[in-house]
């Protein structure tokens, strides 16, 4: 094990007497999804429940799907806030308890799409210092057809 795996492993240890500084990612956010078919194509809403103390990237929010699917952009259910990120500059963040990102998938020919695979990329941070790696998250979806 590297010294660096060994500090990262450190970080997250329970076995240790006093207990850890940071929390693993799954606990310092829950990243849920719900769609629903609409005329215009799927609703795709992305909830991130994020412990306090946690933000979320804006900018590091992401959607990737197969050839010929389409989104709109995203609107989110809060407002975020600007913070001056020792990686990134200033840039948005969402430090809210609960923050839904919101887009519409459609097919670009009109007909529908079954079991769709949807990628979703996003980043947080702790304010406590950590920002996690890169994470991901997929679904499936159904896109009916628009036509």
């Amino acid at each position: 094990m590297s010294a660096q795996a060994a500090g990262l492993s450190d970080l997250f240890s329970s076995s240790s007497s006093k207990s850890s500084k940071f929390l693993p990612v799954d606990e310092a956010f829950d990243v849920l999804t719900d769609s629903k078919a609409t005329s215009k194509g799927t609703r795709l809403a992305i909830t991130f429940d994020i412990t306090p103390g946690h933000y979320v990237y804006k900018n590091q929010l992401k959607v990737r799907f197969p050839k010929g699917i389409s989104a709109t952009p995203f609107t989110y259910s809060q407002k975020p806030v600007t913070i001056d990120d020792p990686t990134f500059g200033k840039v948005p963040v969402f430090k809210q308890r609960t923050v839904v990102a919101t887009t519409t998938l459609a097919t670009k020919n009109g007909k529908g799409a079954k079991n769709a695979p949807i990628l979703i990329d996003w980043q947080g941070c702790a304010t406590a210092g950590l920002c996690y790696p890169p994470e991901k998250a997929t679904t499936k979806i159904n896109i009916p057809a628009t036509r």
